[in-house]
């Protein structure tokens, strides 16, 4: 009877993580169907009773542990080379347990904000996912669960498993890992694993551990007032937003809003504060404020004007609207990127005092009516347009800011949860896509990215490969050369941290989308980023970067620059047809750039190319790409790699001075 009941007990345990008794456990990171570092150390910890001896067996080796006076124990086992399935068996004083069909090959993590975090099902169709899923692969994915602490973690507090590849499972793979770990895998011909730890709209400072940033005379002041619990967190944002609405509207907060009369033409707004509009509220009154605002705005029409019908263009409004003209429902939406144009019918327009009325719901991050102002318009039937740029009167209904604390409130909030209980997991390196959350900060970000990383090497006391996408081409606030550009500076800063050791930079401007702050084309991304890891990590040559400037100081001659690029392989391609080349400026002494003709020099194997402009007959600096959105670049190498973004002045930017 004993050993029929043994044989059971042991069936169990290798078709599941099943745990015997209360306190012997595995740290989360390991599982079933998980991928191990081949050819490396191979820490396995977890927790038991204090002073209980652990026995660990992998693949033939047995190593021995006892649990410490808090009941954590550690092995680590000798290398292996990739290969699998094994099964990793954890035995105590009277319990066990087991995990089966553990792989060795590759583990990478991903990390970052919503381009990473987002699902191949929010990329690509179901069909395309299929396709994927029909033909399995040695890839296995671990989602890390949203989750925030004060504190580090000993362990995760929630994970989905890891998922080998099937039509269930795939879509909620990480894309852009998935794409990178599809790369890999056809090349190296081994198994790959990806933790994904990432949170969309997450900026690098929660990521970070606390001694890191009080390393940083800018950013210490950001832990030393942390809050002890997530609770006094909520509290102390619940009073700061009392705060600010009481700066922002005095005499309104506490004042129930009646949403209902607020869009009807004759509701009485004379006590509601103004707003230049188009803007994010953030930047305008109402920082970190998430919740419900109205906006209205009264324009005068001739009655052949009002009998001419027409649209009303809004530009982009984060996250969702509804709209309203002269009391009417004219228009709503539900997507953070897309312009809002709104048909009006017949009727709707009068002659004299017309009221319009947005009612803005943001859920988190930015909010607003964002677009340009060219955006912000009503055109007529007679295509007369009239702008709606100017002052609006606005008033905050209701914030979530009771709903609790989110994950930029603070700093350290994910490093605690969601990446220091995952050390020290033996893994090769970290992908990473992250830096549109710090683009209105993007010169702290020059000294804020750098020291995450240092601080993510230390926890595992070696320097790992490091690889980030620089931010794709977007329409974050029209931006450019000569407005200035926070994404520029943030994409900038971001090839700065290239002067770290071990690190390489995917360039992504001519795969972004205008409207859309997460393109879809997440397969080049994880190309061009297994692209880095071959060619730096794994030795296998590979054409990587696209074209980038040689920093050769800038010499004018006859009114024109010629710029010198290295990593052209072959030599320089311009996708136009007649050879023009988009993106360049140029300014004089003055400082005021203007848009530059640029061409290559010869058939462009000698990775010249020559840029000039009427306007600045004696130039001085030159940008490339330097906007939030330059859709059109068209530079490329023979390798089909874009240029990266560049300037060659060091003149203050935009962001100086901002701070978290």
């Amino acid at each position: 009877m004993k050993t029929k009941i043994l044989l059971i007990c042991f069936g169990l345990c290798w078709a599941a993580p099943v745990l015997l008794a209360q306190n012997l456990r595995l740290a989360k990171v390991f599982g079933n169907g998980m991928v191990l570092q081949r050819d490396a150390p191979l820490p396995v910890w977890g927790w038991a009773d204090p002073g209980e001896k652990i026995t660990v067996k992998l693949a033939g080796q047995t190593q021995t542990a006892r649990a410490n006076p808090e009941g954590r124990w550690q092995v680590t086992f000798a290398a292996l080379p990739a290969g699998g399935p094994h099964t990793l068996a954890v035995a105590g004083k009277t319990a066990q347990l087991a995990l089966s069909d553990v792989l060795v090959g590759e583990v990478w993590i991903c990390s970052g904000q919503s381009n990473m975090e987002w699902t191949l099902k929010q990329a690509y169709s179901p069909e395309t996912i299929r396709q994927w899923a029909s033909q399995p692969l040695p890839i296995r994915h671990l989602k890390v669960r949203n989750h925030l602490a004060v504190q580090p973690l000993a362990d995760l507090a929630e994970v989905s498993g890891w998922q080998g590849i099937s039509p269930e499972t795939l879509p909620d793979f990480t894309a852009v890992g998935f794409h990178f770990a599809r790369e890999l895998q056809a090349k190296l011909n081994v198994p790959i694993g990806l933790v994904n730890t990432s949170w969309g709209g997450t900026h690098s400072e929660t990521w970070t551990s606390r001694q890191a940033l009080l390393t940083h005379p800018e950013l210490a002041p950001a832990v030393e007032r942390i809050p002890p619990s997530l609770d006094q967190m909520a509290e102390a944002k619940k009073a700061a937003s009392q705060a600010l609405l009481e700066r922002f509207q005095p005499g309104l907060n506490g004042q129930p809003l009646d949403e209902a009369a607020a869009p009807r033409p004759d509701f009485d707004d004379s006590a509601w504060p103004t707003m230049q509009l188009p803007a994010f509220w953030e930047g305008a009154g109402l920082p970190n404020l998430d919740g419900v605002v109205w906006f209205r705005y009264k324009f005068e029409l001739t009655a052949a004007e009002a009998q001419a019908g027409g649209e009303l263009h809004l530009g982009p409004i984060d996250d969702r609207d509804v709209t309203y003209l002269n009391g009417q429902v004219v228009g709503r939406t539900q997507a953070y990127t897309i312009p809002r144009v709104y048909a009006l019918p017949a009727g709707t327009l009068r002659a004299g005092t017309n009221v319009l009325a947005v009612r803005v719901d943001d859920t988190g991050g930015s909010g607003g009516l964002y677009g340009q102002p060219n955006q912000l318009k009503l055109v007529l039937g007679n295509q007369t347009e009239k702008s709606l740029v100017g002052s609006w009167k606005c008033r905050v209904a209701s914030t979530l800011a009771t709903n609790g604390v989110s994950p930029n409130d603070y700093a350290t909030l994910l490093f605690n949860a969601m990446l220091r209980p995952v050390v020290p997991l033996a893994m090769r390196g970290v992908i990473w896509y992250q830096g549109e959350s710090n683009a209105d900060r993007a010169y702290q970000y020059r000294q804020a990215f750098p020291l995450m990383i240092n601080d993510w090497r230390q926890q595992w006391g070696r320097d790992f490969p490091f690889y980030f996408v620089q931010l794709a081409s977007f329409k974050a606030a029209g931006g450019d050369a000569q407005r200035g550009s926070t994404w520029a500076e943030l994409r900038e800063a971001q090839s700065l941290a290239l002067a770290l050791p071990n690190t390489g930079m995917a360039v992504t401007l001519d795969i972004g989308e205008t409207d859309d702050i997460h393109p879809r084309n997440k397969h080049d991304v994880g190309g061009r980023l297994a692209k880095v890891a071959l060619n730096q990590t794994y030795r296998q040559p590979t054409p990587d970067q696209g074209p980038t400037w040689d920093a050769t100081p800038v010499q004018a001659s006859n009114g024109q620059v010629t710029l010198q690029f290295k990593q052209v392989y072959e030599g320089l391609v311009v996708k136009n047809p007649y050879g023009y080349i988009n993106g360049f400026y140029l300014a004089g002494a003055d400082q005021k750039f203007y848009p530059a003709q640029a061409f290559l020099v010869g058939d462009g194997r000698s990775g010249q190319v020559v840029v000039r402009c009427p306007q600045v007959p004696q130039p001085v600096a030159v940008r490339y790409a330097w906007a939030d959105d330059p859709h059109d670049v068209n530079l490329f190498n023979s390798a089909g790699l874009p240029a990266a973004p560049f300037r060659t002045d060091t003149w203050p930017g935009i962001t100086v001075g901002r701070k978290f």
